[in-house]
């Protein structure tokens, strides 16, 4: 008798009946997941602090943060703010820092972008001051917080962006972030041949060592809306004639390979938790680390859930990034980085 069930007199217990002994399981895997220590041991996907990068904006003609509403906890830093900001991030361990400009006048081609006083380079010449090479510094490499129309390059008279007038102000842009103090940069505006430019820029310019993330499967999609609240996008109307439509997934195998074939040090997805699918085929083929960046609307809506008590937050990231990490990703972008870095080192 199974001292755990009722009496086969209860009447509740009409019908059921014990497993016959060739029917009990041979394999019961439930034993591995007995007690918490037991799971830790046995668990197949760890995440490393080192394994996170922080998305930080720095904002110029503020001297103090600012609040960015729909990215609850997140900020619009000054030079000052964005200092003590890498410093956290230092010390909780995470792997690096990516920064975004926001600058207080834009024209037609971004110019402020290499502008070695504009508001991003300035912003990674802070953090080097501050962190030096404790934390690696990364820079967005893109001009869409930077035109006065919101697209990531130049346009044709027609209002088209021109992928080959664009290319060359990636390389500007980029070779001004290398001599502002960046240690890798990150080019996110999908032009064709903008790896192989750059890479070769760079390295004429005696920047050899500067790493190259490449957004390779960067994806037109609607989770990057409050990101565009955050840098203050210009933009009208929507960038799918150069991100990736959605529906497809070779395509996302295609251009990391074209980008891998280019020079790329890492290469990425983007966004993460709705292309695992994308995220797993290249992190098969890729010989370089992959990202994959956890996008602002992924973290506003867990937020946004876990405001209206709906989800247990802290559960909800750390599940979120465990599969980002399970699906191959080397590398996970998050504005949860600082907090996260805290929660997986007390679970382990």
């Amino acid at each position: 008798m199974n001292p755990y069930l009722p009496d086969a007199s209860d009447p509740r217990m009409a019908g059921v009946k014990p497993l016959p002994e060739g029917l009990r399981p041979v394999s019961r895997p439930r034993r591995l997941r007995t007690t918490p220590a037991m799971r830790r041991m046995v668990a197949e996907t760890r995440v490393a602090p080192a394994q996170l990068m922080l998305p930080a904006f720095v904002k110029e003609g503020i001297d103090s943060p600012v609040e960015i509403t729909s990215l609850p906890g997140q900020f619009q830093h000054s030079t000052e703010s964005i200092k003590e900001l890498a410093t956290q991030a230092a010390e909780a361990g995470i792997g690096g820092i990516d920064l975004f400009g926001i600058p207080e006048h834009k024209d037609e081609i971004g110019s402020q972008a290499w502008d070695l006083k504009g508001i991003l380079n300035a912003g990674i010449s802070a953090v080097r001051e501050a962190v030096g090479d404790d934390l690696v510094i990364c820079a967005d490499t893109c001009l869409d917080e930077f035109t006065d129309h919101g697209h990531c390059g130049a346009l044709t008279p027609d209002g088209r962006v021109d992928n080959d007038s664009t290319v060359p102000l990636y390389a500007a842009m980029a070779v001004s972030q290398a001599r502002a103090g960046a240690h890798m940069v990150s080019p996110s505006g999908m032009m064709d041949g903008q790896i192989a430019v750059i890479r070769d820029t760079l390295d004429r310019e005696g920047f050899t060592d500067v790493s190259i993330m490449a957004y390779s499967a960067k994806y037109a999609s609607a989770f990057f809306g409050p990101f565009r609240d955050a840098v203050n996008c210009s933009l009208k109307g929507d960038r799918k004639t150069y991100q990736q439509d959605p529906p497809n997934r070779r395509e996302g195998l295609r251009e990391t390979l074209l980008d891998l074939a280019e020079g790329a040090d890492l290469v990425m997805v983007k966004p993460a938790s709705h292309y695992l699918d994308v995220l797993s085929d290249v992190a098969e083929v890729s010989q370089v680390p992959v990202a994959a960046y956890q996008v602002s609307g992924e973290y506003a809506m867990l937020e946004a859930a876990a405001a209206n008590g709906w989800i247990d937050r802290r559960r909800c990231i750390g599940e979120s990034l465990t599969s980002i990490v399970r699906a191959g990703a080397d590398l996970v972008l998050t504005y949860w980085a600082i907090e996260a870095a805290q929660m997986f080192r007390e679970d382990l």
